[in-house]
């Protein structure tokens, strides 16, 4: 294929979004050297937020746009009428919507109660039963209450009941792999929660009961066989009783309707998930009745549902022109070689962005187009930017790593295990229907 200027520009912009995730670690000890609150120092931690990454190279191609085409064309190319390439905002959107209505107090403390519930069934000491139950439940409640809110509610869970407490930097290091490649797997069961599920169901027809059938009861045995290897390694670790998340005071426990009315309000969303002018009014009634309700919510996850928003709204902008090199690259792996590579290759960029790219191949085997997804969610713990929600789980247990932090290498390699777990069942089981 001959590319046009346009699109060697983009992609040249796309590589250089993929190094500037690598570099986001640079930006923020920049960021440091500047006074607190200063310009510099605001400005160099935005370098610094891997969720803004792709939004800003973006820009770049809408500017070189203007100056190769002219305005009219660039604006023409946003709103998805370009030759060039098929944009469209509505799976940014939606993401970005869904965030922030699933990160409410209410719906994350419904998700804590169900893990406590089903970790009073196992028959196991208390501290072992818990742990188990909040690396399985707890992603796999990701296909429900999407995967970043997933990450939130479990992160928070083991930051105060395992991270704070006198566990092993071993133990720490796998259980954050164990956890990013279960909440990656974890979000397969539905065709909305997962934002390189979300990418790829419109175009390529994935219903809620196609995910079930052929990655969902997959990823559930990988999560407990995972979970499973890891308990047993540190059971000595997880011995005795533990403090369990309790509810806040009881100003902050939000009644019954309360949580009822969130649920309403995303099962509505989903619903309407691809209608962007409907679920956004959606949005905006559930804004209006979270102010309402303020004594029972926390403050609303706006600002990181945005930045996630925009990773994959820039993510759609510069995606949609890698068609040129993409389409023949991939039409020559077999599906194994595709399985494998999808996996490799989203270590070193978000799977979101993998999956995206490959609804721009036209002509995909089921197979092939399988098989490029089960790769994707497989290899999404490898590092942090290989998976939309990582960067919040991230945050939130760096600070029980010491003064070094999480060490890349120490996370890649701690996700190894279930990886290879997730692979082998991808792989190995049959799709159902």
């Amino acid at each position: 294929m001959n590319p046009s200027t346009i699109e060697i520009i983009a992609t040249v912009l796309f590589a250089i979004a993929v190094i500037h995730t690598f570099m986001v670690k640079k930006f923020e000890h920049i960021a440091h050297k500047y006074p607190e609150g200063s310009v510099g120092e605001n400005f160099f931690h935005f370098l610094g937020e891997v969720e803004a990454v792709f939004g800003l190279w973006a820009l770049f191609l809408f500017v070189a746009f203007i100056a190769i085409k002219g305005n009219h064309d660039a604006v023409a190319y946003l709103e998805g009428h370009s030759s060039l390439g098929v944009v469209n905002y509505t799976e940014p959107a939606f993401v970005f919507v869904i965030m922030c209505m699933a990160g409410t107090r209410p719906v994350i403390k419904l998700a804590e109660n169900i893990i406590v519930f089903f970790a009073k069934l196992l028959p196991f000491n208390e501290k072992m039963s818990f742990y188990a139950t909040t690396m399985v439940m707890g992603p796999l409640l990701g296909s429900f209450i999407t995967e970043p809110a997933s990450m939130t509610v479990t992160a928070l869970i083991l930051l105060e009941t395992f991270y704070k407490k006198e566990m092993s930097d071993k133990f720490k290091y796998a259980t954050i792999g164990l956890l990013f490649v279960n909440v990656s797997i974890g979000g397969t069961l539905t065709h909305f929660a997962a934002p390189p599920v979300l990418m790829v169901a419109s175009k390529w027809g994935y219903t809620m009961s196609y995910m079930f059938l052929n990655f969902g009861y997959k990823a559930i045995f990988a999560c407990i066989v995972s979970t499973a290897i890891i308990t047993m390694r540190f059971k000595g670790e997880l011995q005795g009783k533990i403090d369990a998340p309790q509810e806040g005071g009881a100003e902050m426990k939000a009644p019954l309707w309360v949580t009822a009315f969130h649920l309403g309000f995303l099962g509505l969303v989903v619903f309407y998930s691809h209608h962007m002018a409907v679920f956004m009014g959606i949005f905006l009634f559930f804004l209006g009745f979270a102010v309402v309700t303020q004594e029972y919510q926390d403050k609303l996850k706006v600002t990181e549902s945005l930045l996630v928003g925009f990773f994959l709204g820039g993510l759609v902008t510069l995606g949609s022109l890698q068609a040129w090199w993409l389409q023949p690259l991939i039409s020559k792996l077999g599906d194994f070689a595709l399985f494998v590579g999808a996996t490799g290759l989203t270590a070193l960029t978000d799977n979101a962005a993998l999956t995206y790219l490959g609804t721009l191949v036209e002509g995909l085997s089921d197979a092939a187009k399988y098989n490029l997804v089960a790769g994707a969610v497989t290899g999404g713990g490898l590092t942090v930017i290989a998976n939309a929600p990582n960067p919040a789980g991230f945050g939130i247990l760096k600070s029980a790593f010491g003064e070094d932090g999480i060490s890349p290498l120490g996370l890649l390699i701690s996700a190894l295990i279930p990886t290879l777990v997730a692979a082998f069942f991808f792989q190995l089981l049959p799709g159902i229907g």
